[in-house]
Protein backbone atom coordinates (compact mmCIF):
# COMPACT_ATOMS: atom_id res chain seq x y z
CA UNK A 1 0.00 0.00 0.00
CA UNK A 2 1.26 3.55 -0.64
CA UNK A 3 2.38 5.82 2.18
CA UNK A 4 -0.08 5.83 5.10
CA UNK A 5 -0.67 9.59 5.09
CA UNK A 6 -1.87 9.70 1.45
CA UNK A 7 -5.58 9.92 0.77
CA UNK A 8 -7.38 6.77 -0.36
CA UNK A 9 -9.81 6.57 -3.27
CA UNK A 10 -13.13 4.74 -3.53
CA UNK A 11 -11.43 1.94 -5.46
CA UNK A 12 -9.02 1.45 -2.51
CA UNK A 13 -11.90 1.33 -0.02
CA UNK A 14 -13.73 -1.15 -2.26
CA UNK A 15 -10.65 -3.40 -2.46
CA UNK A 16 -10.43 -3.52 1.35
CA UNK A 17 -14.18 -4.20 1.59
CA UNK A 18 -13.82 -7.12 -0.84
CA UNK A 19 -10.91 -8.49 1.14
CA UNK A 20 -13.00 -8.27 4.31
CA UNK A 21 -15.82 -10.10 2.48
CA UNK A 22 -13.42 -12.91 1.65
CA UNK A 23 -12.13 -13.13 5.21
CA UNK A 24 -15.70 -13.20 6.54
CA UNK A 25 -16.61 -16.04 4.18
CA UNK A 26 -13.59 -18.06 5.31
CA UNK A 27 -14.40 -17.52 8.99
CA UNK A 28 -11.39 -15.40 9.90
CA UNK A 29 -13.60 -12.58 11.17
CA UNK A 30 -17.06 -12.59 12.70
CA UNK A 31 -20.09 -10.81 11.27
CA UNK A 32 -19.81 -8.14 13.97
CA UNK A 33 -16.12 -7.59 13.14
CA UNK A 34 -16.94 -7.50 9.45
CA UNK A 35 -19.67 -4.88 9.92
CA UNK A 36 -17.44 -2.70 12.09
CA UNK A 37 -14.40 -2.99 9.80
CA UNK A 38 -16.47 -2.54 6.65
CA UNK A 39 -18.03 0.66 8.01
CA UNK A 40 -14.57 1.92 8.94
CA UNK A 41 -13.26 1.00 5.47
CA UNK A 42 -15.89 3.07 3.71
CA UNK A 43 -15.24 5.99 6.10
CA UNK A 44 -11.43 5.80 5.78
CA UNK A 45 -9.68 8.81 4.35
CA UNK A 46 -6.08 7.57 4.18
CA UNK A 47 -4.19 4.42 3.23
CA UNK A 48 -3.04 4.13 6.84
CA UNK A 49 -6.63 3.88 8.08
CA UNK A 50 -7.32 1.18 5.50
CA UNK A 51 -4.16 -0.77 6.37
CA UNK A 52 -5.21 -0.95 10.06
CA UNK A 53 -8.38 -2.85 9.08
CA UNK A 54 -6.54 -5.84 7.60
CA UNK A 55 -3.24 -5.71 9.55
CA UNK A 56 -4.15 -8.83 11.59
CA UNK A 57 -5.36 -10.79 8.55
CA UNK A 58 -3.17 -12.90 6.25
CA UNK A 59 -2.45 -11.43 2.82
CA UNK A 60 -4.16 -12.86 -0.24
CA UNK A 61 -1.82 -15.08 -2.25
CA UNK A 62 -1.58 -13.80 -5.84
CA UNK A 63 -4.08 -15.60 -8.04
CA UNK A 64 -5.55 -17.56 -5.12
CA UNK A 65 -8.59 -17.00 -2.96
CA UNK A 66 -7.98 -15.81 0.60
CA UNK A 67 -8.86 -19.24 1.95
CA UNK A 68 -6.71 -22.22 1.16
CA UNK A 69 -9.78 -24.40 1.55
CA UNK A 70 -11.09 -26.36 -1.43
CA UNK A 71 -13.31 -24.41 -3.80
CA UNK A 72 -17.05 -25.18 -3.67
CA UNK A 73 -18.19 -28.19 -5.68
CA UNK A 74 -20.73 -26.03 -7.52
CA UNK A 75 -18.02 -24.79 -9.87
CA UNK A 76 -17.32 -28.39 -10.82
CA UNK A 77 -21.04 -28.92 -11.48
CA UNK A 78 -21.04 -26.15 -14.09
CA UNK A 79 -20.80 -27.52 -17.62
CA UNK A 80 -17.52 -26.89 -19.43
CA UNK A 81 -17.48 -23.55 -21.17
CA UNK A 82 -20.50 -22.34 -19.19
CA UNK A 83 -19.97 -18.86 -17.75
CA UNK A 84 -20.34 -18.29 -14.01
CA UNK A 85 -23.73 -16.64 -14.38
CA UNK A 86 -27.35 -17.67 -14.19
CA UNK A 87 -28.08 -20.35 -11.64
CA UNK A 88 -24.36 -20.99 -11.14
CA UNK A 89 -23.53 -17.42 -10.15
CA UNK A 90 -24.22 -18.06 -6.47
CA UNK A 91 -22.86 -21.58 -6.38
CA UNK A 92 -26.16 -23.26 -7.19
CA UNK A 93 -27.25 -25.62 -9.91
CA UNK A 94 -30.15 -25.75 -12.33
CA UNK A 95 -31.87 -28.14 -9.94
CA UNK A 96 -31.54 -25.58 -7.13
CA UNK A 97 -32.80 -22.80 -9.42
CA UNK A 98 -35.87 -24.87 -10.33
CA UNK A 99 -36.45 -25.70 -6.66
CA UNK A 100 -36.38 -21.98 -5.84
CA UNK A 101 -38.81 -21.25 -8.65
CA UNK A 102 -41.17 -24.01 -7.50
CA UNK A 103 -41.04 -22.89 -3.86
CA UNK A 104 -41.72 -19.28 -4.79
CA UNK A 105 -44.48 -20.37 -7.16
CA UNK A 106 -46.20 -22.36 -4.42
CA UNK A 107 -45.97 -19.41 -2.04
CA UNK A 108 -47.47 -16.86 -4.45
CA UNK A 109 -50.16 -19.32 -5.54
CA UNK A 110 -51.07 -19.89 -1.89
CA UNK A 111 -51.25 -16.15 -1.25
CA UNK A 112 -53.40 -15.63 -4.35
CA UNK A 113 -55.72 -18.50 -3.40
CA UNK A 114 -56.03 -17.32 0.21
CA UNK A 115 -56.84 -13.75 -0.83
CA UNK A 116 -59.32 -14.97 -3.43
CA UNK A 117 -61.08 -17.21 -0.89
CA UNK A 118 -61.16 -14.49 1.77
CA UNK A 119 -62.61 -11.94 -0.66
CA UNK A 120 -65.30 -14.35 -1.84
CA UNK A 121 -64.42 -13.89 -5.51
CA UNK A 122 -61.74 -15.03 -7.91
CA UNK A 123 -59.15 -12.25 -8.07
CA UNK A 124 -57.04 -11.60 -11.17
CA UNK A 125 -54.29 -14.20 -11.47
CA UNK A 126 -51.31 -11.99 -10.60
CA UNK A 127 -48.89 -14.88 -9.76
CA UNK A 128 -48.34 -15.33 -13.49
CA UNK A 129 -46.21 -12.15 -13.42
CA UNK A 130 -43.94 -13.75 -10.82
CA UNK A 131 -43.66 -17.33 -12.01
CA UNK A 132 -44.15 -16.86 -15.77
CA UNK A 133 -41.07 -14.83 -16.80
CA UNK A 134 -38.86 -16.57 -14.25
CA UNK A 135 -39.99 -19.99 -15.45
CA UNK A 136 -39.45 -19.02 -19.09
CA UNK A 137 -35.87 -17.90 -18.37
CA UNK A 138 -35.16 -21.07 -16.41
CA UNK A 139 -36.60 -23.23 -19.17
CA UNK A 140 -34.44 -21.50 -21.78
CA UNK A 141 -31.40 -21.84 -19.53
CA UNK A 142 -32.12 -25.53 -19.00
CA UNK A 143 -32.49 -26.16 -22.72
CA UNK A 144 -29.25 -24.34 -23.49
CA UNK A 145 -27.34 -26.11 -20.71
CA UNK A 146 -28.65 -29.64 -21.42
CA UNK A 147 -26.43 -30.36 -24.47
CA UNK A 148 -23.39 -28.96 -22.66
CA UNK A 149 -23.94 -31.36 -19.76
CA UNK A 150 -24.08 -34.28 -22.17
CA UNK A 151 -20.87 -33.09 -23.83
CA UNK A 152 -22.53 -32.13 -27.10
CA UNK A 153 -22.75 -28.77 -28.78
CA UNK A 154 -24.93 -26.26 -27.00
CA UNK A 155 -27.26 -23.73 -28.58
CA UNK A 156 -24.81 -21.01 -27.60
CA UNK A 157 -22.44 -19.64 -30.20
Amino acid sequence: MPEPHLRAADVDREAVARRLDAHLSTGRITVAEYEERSARAWAAKTYGELAELTADLPPEPAGHPVSLAKQPAAAADRPAGQPACGPWAWGGSLRAAWAGWLTTGLIVLTVWLATSLSSGELLPFWPIWVIGPWGAVLLARTLVAAPARRGGPSLRA
